[in-house]
């Protein structure tokens, strides 16, 4: 795995529209898009901080559906996502409100607040460049590069219109305006391998197997077959 430049998907909180009575109880209902196991600490932390206690619904997708469907009556105080896409949907359907906290304020750099206090970014991960460290020798490659046609039919890639995709390519748009995005796109696709499919799990899958050179996939892919899924792990090892 080498690190192009990174894109930047947010795990974001945004406050439920429906008001709840529960922190005024001393608890607080957290809809998360991330596995409750994995945010637990973060909680357990909140919880011994405050002495409120956190009530989490996990689910990995329609969340905003369900918030939507329960209205006035919904439980939700907070809105956890694990993507500025499924945020944005959030925002469309009307199931949040601007957050007001001066304490999210002060901690949160301004450049993760989103527009008029409807949500701030709280952590981040990174989409990046794997590679086949057998067959690619050059030390970085930026995204700008994954254009260039000497990586012609050397290219995999998940679905374009996947969310994570979707976030890469609006962070390129807002960078280099919509002109270079289409010409970066179509020399993009110009350089695939095959057509774009699988995950990102899948992405290193198709570079192990000689498939193709480079993929694009974020980083934590990377870690869980390297560390905890063994059965994958010859694919992470081989970018």
């Amino acid at each position: 795995m080498r690190l192009g430049p990174t894109s930047l998907s947010m795990l974001a909180v945004a406050i439920a529209a429906a008001a709840s009575p529960a922190l005024a109880q001393g608890e607080v209902n957290v809809y998360s898009y991330r596995e409750q196991k994995l945010i637990q600490p973060l909680f357990d932390a909140f919880t011994k901080d405050t002495g409120i206690k956190v009530n989490v619904i996990s689910a990995s997708s329609g969340l905003e559906q369900r918030i939507k469907t329960e209205g006035a009556n919904s439980p939700a105080d907070v809105l956890l996502t694990v993507d500025v896409a499924r945020l944005q949907e959030a925002i469309d359907q009307g199931v949040t409100q601007k957050i007001e906290s001066a304490t999210l304020e002060k901690a949160v750099p301004k450049a993760y607040h989103g527009p008029d206090g409807a949500w701030y970014g709280i952590s981040m991960r990174a989409r990046v460049v794997y590679v086949s460290k057998d067959r690619v020798k050059q030390d970085a490659i930026t995204y700008e590069e994954l254009a260039d046609p000497k990586w012609k039919g050397k290219i995999c890639i998940r679905s374009g219109q996947h969310m994570y995709n979707n976030a890469l390519f609006a962070a390129y748009h807002a960078k280099y305006g919509e002109a270079k995005t289409e010409e970066w796109l179509k020399g993009l696709k110009a350089n695939l391998a095959q057509k774009p499919s699988g995950g990102d799990r899948e992405t290193a899958r198709d570079i192990a197997a000689g498939k193709c050179d480079i993929g694009i996939a974020n980083t934590y892919y990377w870690a869980l077959m390297q560390d905890k899924e063994t059965d994958r792990k010859p694919w992470a090892e081989a970018t």
